[in-house]
C-alpha cells in the first residue's frame, strides 16, 4: 500500500502470505520458507521485547521448537523503534532462545495487516493461513476462564482436520505509535 493510498487489502484465512527475508537479529539472513523447509507448517509470532503482553509468553515461545518439531517457528520484531542492539539486550536478560527477526520499518508487519503484538500466525506449508490472532485469551492456564487458541488450532490441522476457530482478535502493544506535534503557542 503507497502512502497515502487509503485502499487496504483484505486478508482472508487461506490466503498465501508473502515470503520474506529479513536480518536475524544475531546476524545473517532468513526467509520465511526457510524456515517452512521439511516443515509441516510454521507459526510466525509477531513479537516486541518492549511489549508487556509478550514477555507472557517467554518460556512458551522458548519451548516451542522442542514442543513442536515438526514446525517451524519465528518471531518477527516489526515495533517501530525497536533496534537489533535493544532486541539483543532483551534476548539475554530474558535468556531467549528462539529465533528473533527484525523487521525494522514493519514491512512485513504490514503486508500481515498486523498492528500489534503479539500476533500469531500458523501457516501450511504452501503459506496459506491457517489460524491467525492471539496465542490465548491472556487468562494463566490454571485459571478457570483460560482459553488456548494457537495450540488447539495447531493440533487439529496436525490431525487433519478443520481449525474450529481460525481466527481471534488480538490484543497487545502498538507495533506504530501515533503521536501528534502539537503547534506551539507564540
Amino acid at each position: 500500500m503507497a502512502p497515502g493510498d487509503s485502499t487496504r487489502k483484505t486478508q482472508k484465512i487461506g490466503d498465501t502470505v508473502d515470503d520474506f527475508k529479513l536480518r536475524n537479529v544475531n546476524g545473517g539472513e532468513a526467509s520465511l520458507a526457510g524456515f517452512l523447509e521439511g516443515k509441516k507448517a510454521a507459526v510466525v509470532i509477531f513479537w516486541s521485547g518492549v511489549c508487556s503482553h509478550c514477555v507472557r509468553y517467554d518460556s512458551y515461545l522458548n519451548g516451542f521448537a522442542a514442543s513442536h518439531p515438526e514446525l517451524g517457528f519465528v518471531a518477527v520484531a516489526s515495533r517501530q523503534g525497536e533496534t537489533p542492539e535493544q532486541i539483543r539486550a532483551t534476548m539475554t536478560e530474558r535468556s531467549l532462545t528462539f529465533p528473533i527477526l527484525h523487521d525494522p520499518n514493519a514491512l512485513v508487519a504490514q503486508r500481515w495487516s498486523t498492528q500489534q503484538t503479539p500476533r500469531a500466525f500458523l501457516l501450511d506449508a504452501g503459506r496459506a493461513i491457517v489460524y491467525r490472532g492471539a496465542i490465548d485469551n491472556f487468562k494463566y492456564p490454571n485459571d478457570p476462564e483460560y482459553a488456548a487458541y494457537l495450540e488447539p488450532a495447531i493440533a487439529e490441522f496436525l490431525a487433519g482436520k478443520p481449525v474450529q476457530r481460525a481466527e481471534t482478535a488480538s490484543f497487545g502493544c502498538a507495533i506504530q505509535s501515533v503521536y501528534y506535534i502539537l503547534p506551539r503557542n507564540s
